[in-house]
């Protein structure tokens, strides 16, 4: 499997901010144009990272803040030439969903990004075969959920300390829907919690997604592979007795929740 390199996978010349750029056009990119991540320069040279959650964090529609003052050190910078099965492994250990591809680490020049989901497309392109199947191998049991009912402000204060960007949304012990951090920035709640300083909201029932897509326990993992880039979609709600949507039988009404896959465990499906 050394016949796919970084530089077949990466996204060429990223949106990138400079360290001036003010912290509320970070977010407006961040919100506008779906990334999950921008990359911070100096010139051609990279000098860190802003994630979705680091804008969250930004408390007024008119914030001083620039991207010195929220950018984070990138803990793990990709070159074109590396191997794209151990970059992808390097990513899983470093715990990140992307790194910044620079032409050399001397030059620091930033010329690529690089995700979870292009290498999971790059080794389904290629036709490698998960070493970790089905997906009850890889999923995470007990998942870190939240209630249709909860207020937007509880969610994204848990998405904040779980670490989790996405969350099965519950109504009567049964799964109903998805909620992740897209939303939330998208409706812009947490800025406007944090301005306000009013803790009610609206409940996550009204934004959150519904019906959502599951699969069972038995999926192989190729297939939730396949479903994450067909949909676009960051996790994957593991159930049993599901109601599936009869218009599209990869959605489900309401359903009993095992588990949830993320890009991250299809990814670790592939690394030996």
């Amino acid at each position: 499997m050394n016949d796919l390199f970084v530089r077949d996978v990466m996204t060429l010349n990223p949106v990138s901010v400079s360290l001036e750029t003010a912290a509320t056009r970070v977010r407006s990119i961040l919100r506008d144009e779906d990334f999950r991540c921008v990359p911070v320069v100096a010139g051609e040279k990279l000098r860190g990272i802003i994630t979705r959650g680091d804008v969250l964090n930004i408390t007024a529609t008119k914030s001083n803040l620039e991207a010195r003052g929220i950018m984070e050190r990138p803990k793990l910078i990709l070159t074109p030439e590396m191997e794209a099965m151990k970059a992808a492994a390097d990513l899983v250990r470093a715990g990140e969903i992307q790194a910044p591809v620079v032409e050399s680490t001397e030059s620091m020049k930033l010329v690529g990004i690089v995700s979870t989901i292009d290498f999971i497309s790059g080794f389904l392109e290629k036709g490698y075969e998960p070493v970790k199947s089905p997906v009850m191998e890889i999923m995470t049991p007990e998942p870190v959920t939240c209630q249709h009912s909860d207020p937007v402000s509880a969610v994204w204060d848990k998405m904040d300390e779980s670490g989790f960007s996405g969350l099965p949304v519950m109504k009567n012990g049964k799964l109903i829907g998805i909620i992740t951090r897209k939303d939330l920035i998208r409706y812009g709640h947490a800025r406007i919690h944090r301005e306000s300083g009013d803790v009610r909201s609206v409940a996550v029932e009204k934004i959150m997604k519904t019906p959502p897509i599951a699969i069972t326990p038995d999926t192989p993992s190729e297939k939730a592979a396949f479903l994450m880039l067909e949909r676009d979609i960051g996790r994957i709600p593991v159930v049993e007795k599901p109601v599936f949507i009869k218009s599209d039988p990869s959605m489900v009404k309401e359903a009993d929740l095992l588990g949830i896959v993320s890009r991250e465990d299809v990814l670790k499906a592939y690394i030996k």
